[in-house]
């Protein structure tokens, strides 16, 4: 694992942790990162785990890694109890085992600099946000990915249909707390709303 955090780092930034094998590629997410936030690296699963404590915010993490996979990782953070967000990075297409999986977000390779911030911000963003919104924007995220999939078999499974489920359950949770969002992901649930209103039609 390889600090890349600046001496002058205040208490109050945040820490992403980047993880991934391919150590070039890792090092390059913390070239962009590192003048905004304090970064990790870790170029494999067990190192990742060496490094996941209470004070990384944010994970960026590749899901096909020789050993300890980031499936593994992401399970055992959740397992630790981790408040941490967790951003997916790979080149693996999303199926439905993604359903089960814990994470927030799902980026495709290969990421620009701006994704990737973006992403970061916005991970960093809704750890402030009730759980139950929290819960949303992963479900909806991942509803999106298999929606998109070239797999046109994946929304007529069981699972899906259970993603779709408790899509509409967290939406009924969600009248008592949008109040807090900040206006570009209050703009991504009213769209998310809006379209689920749609397919009603």
């Amino acid at each position: 694992m390889t600090d890349e955090g600046s001496d002058d780092a205040t208490a109050d930034e945040a820490t992403v942790l980047v993880v991934d094998d391919e150590e070039g590629l890792a090092d390059l997410y913390a070239i962009w990162l590192r003048d905004r936030y304090s970064v990790e690296t870790a170029y494999d699963g067990e190192a990742a785990l060496d490094a996941l404590d209470e004070d990384v915010d944010v994970v960026l993490l590749d899901r096909q890694m020789p050993g300890v996979s980031g499936d593994d990782v992401l399970e055992t953070a959740r397992e630790r109890g981790l408040d941490c967000r967790v951003a997916m990075v790979t080149a693996v297409e999303p199926e439905l085992d993604i359903v089960d999986l814990g994470f927030d977000d799902y980026l495709r390779k290969p990421v620009d600099r701006e994704t990737l911030l973006e992403t970061v911000d916005r991970l960093l963003r809704r750890s402030t946000y009730d759980d139950a919104v929290q819960e949303y924007f992963a479900a909806a995220r991942k509803h999106a990915l298999l929606a998109e999939s070239n797999d046109l078999n994946v929304t007529d499974t069981e699972e899906f249909d259970e993603l779709e489920a408790r899509l509409a359950e967290l939406r009924d949770r969600l009248d008592d707390v949008v109040g807090g969002l900040d206006d570009e992901d209050y703009e991504v649930l009213f769209r998310q709303f809006s379209a689920e209103d749609g397919d009603d039609e």
